[in-house]
C-alpha cells in the first residue's frame, strides 16, 4: 500500500471545528486564541501527528525566529552556561538559538558571521569584542541587534554585556599580595588568539606593577583552547625555571587544575609551598582538593542579560545602545588559604 498522506492544517481545523487561521495562530504562538480552543487544537494536532511548519508564516511576517550566537569553544563550561542562560530566556518568547563556534580565531569568526547573517537572524550575540575589520563592517551594516559579551570593548559595535577581564584578574593578584606574597607568576595561552586571555595577562601585569612587584614571570600554556594538560605542562616548565615561585595566577580554572596536579605529582604542598588561583569558577574549582581560589564571572547571567537586550531591541524599546557591566566576584578557597 502507498504511504498515507501526512496530516494537514486543514485536517486539524476540520476536526477541531475551527478555521485554518485559528489553527495557525494557536500553533504559532497562541497569544490571540483563548485557552480552551488552543488546548483543543493542540490535542487534535497531537492525535493526528501534525507538525506545524512555521516557514510560510515567518516569511509573511518577515521573521526567522532565531538568534545567532558565536562562542570560541563548544566544550567550555562557562560559554555553555552563557548559551544556556540566553536560550532559556529566549525560548519563553518563541525564539531559538543557532550556535556556531569560532575556535578562538577571528578569521573563522568573520566567515561564520557572514554565513549567519545570510540567514537573517533576529539578532546576533558574539563572545568577545575583538573582530576583523570586515567582520565589524558586516555587523555594523546588518541592521539587526548586535550584542558583544564576555568583554568590555572600548568601541562596541552596539550593545554589550560583559566585564573587564583585566580588572577581574587584578583582584586575584591583590588577594595574593595581601597574603604577603611577592614572587607571583602567570600561566596563560596564546594571547594573539584569545583576547580575553590576553586581557587577563595584561591585568596581571598591571596589578603586579601597581604593587611595585616584578611582573615579568609570564608563561605560555599553548594555543587556545588550553586546559588541564596544558596547565600541567606549563607548570612543569615554570617550576624548572623558577623553583622558588610563591604563587601562580592561571588564565582559567582548567589550567589551574592542571597546575595543581603537577604540584601534587611533585609532592609540592598547595597552599603550603605554592598558592594557585584560577579564573571562571568552573565546577571543578569547588570540588578538587584543595578547592581552587578563582573569579566567578557569572556566565549564566551574561546570557540572561544578553537575551533581555535582544527581546527589548526586537520590541523597539531601546533608544540607545545598552552597556551592561557584570561584576565578577573573587572566590577565596583552599589553594590560597593559610
Amino acid at each position: 500500500m502507498p504511504p498515507s498522506k501526512p496530516p494537514t492544517m486543514q485536517d486539524v481545523a476540520r476536526l477541531a471545528g475551527v478555521s485554518t487561521m485559528t489553527v495557525s495562530r494557536a500553533l504559532r504562538d497562541g497569544t490571540s486564541v483563548n485557552k480552551e480552543t488552543r488546548e483543543a487544537i493542540h490535542r487534535v494536532a497531537e492525535q493526528l501527528g501534525y507538525v506545524f511548519d512555521s516557514r510560510a508564516a515567518n516569511l509573511r511576517r518577515q521573521r526567522t525566529d532565531f538568534v545567532a550566537v558565536t562562542v570560541p569553544s563548544i566544550n567550555n563550561a562557562n560559554f555553555a552556561d552563557t548559551v544556556r542562560g540566553l536560550e532559556q530566556v529566549l525560548a519563553g518568547h518563541g525564539l531559538q538559538v543557532l550556535l556556531g563556534y569560532t575556535d578562538y580565531d577571528v578569521e573563522q569568526e568573520e566567515r561564520l558571521v557572514e554565513q549567519l547573517l545570510q540567514r537573517r537572524p533576529e539578532a546576533i550575540v558574539l563572545t568577545g569584542g575583538q573582530h576583523t575589520p570586515r567582520c565589524r563592517r558586516l555587523l555594523e551594516s546588518s541592521q539587526i541587534p548586535v550584542i558583544e559579551t564576555w568583554d568590555m570593548p572600548a568601541e562596541p559595535i552596539q550593545h554589550v554585556v560583559g566585564f573587564s577581564n583585566s580588572a577581574a584578574t587584578g583582584m586575584l593578584v591583590d588577594h595574593l599580595v595581601s597574603q604577603g606574597l611577592e614572587r607571583i607568576a602567570f600561566l596563560g595561552g596564546d594571547t594573539a588568539r584569545d583576547s580575553r586571555g590576553g586581557d587577563r595577562r595584561a591585568g596581571f601585569v598591571s596589578a603586579m606593577q601597581a604593587h611595585g612587584l616584578d611582573a615579568g614571570r609570564l608563561f605560555g600554556a599553548g594555543t587556545p583552547p588550553v586546559a588541564m594538560k596544558e596547565g600541567a605542562e606549563a607548570m612543569a616548565r615554570l617550576l624548572a625555571d623558577i623553583p622558588d615561585i610563591e604563587a601562580v595566577v592561571c588564565v582559567s580554572d582548567l589550567v589551574a587544575y592542571g597546575a595543581l596536579t603537577e604540584c601534587q605529582r611533585r609532592a609540592i604542598e598547595v597552599p603550603g609551598k605554592i598558592m594557585l588561583a584560577g579564573f571562571g569558577d568552573y565546577e571543578i574549582a569547588g570540588i578538587c582538593v584543595p578547592s581552587l581560589t578563582t573569579v566567578d564571572p557569572f556566565p549564566s547571567r551574561i546570557g540572561e542579560e544578553a537575551a533581555g537586550i535582544v527581546l527589548a531591541a526586537l520590541r523597539n524599546e531601546l533608544g540607545e545602545p545598552v552597556r551592561t557591566a557584570i561584576g565578577p566576584e573573587l572566590r577565596v578557597r583552599g589553594t590560597t588559604a593559610r
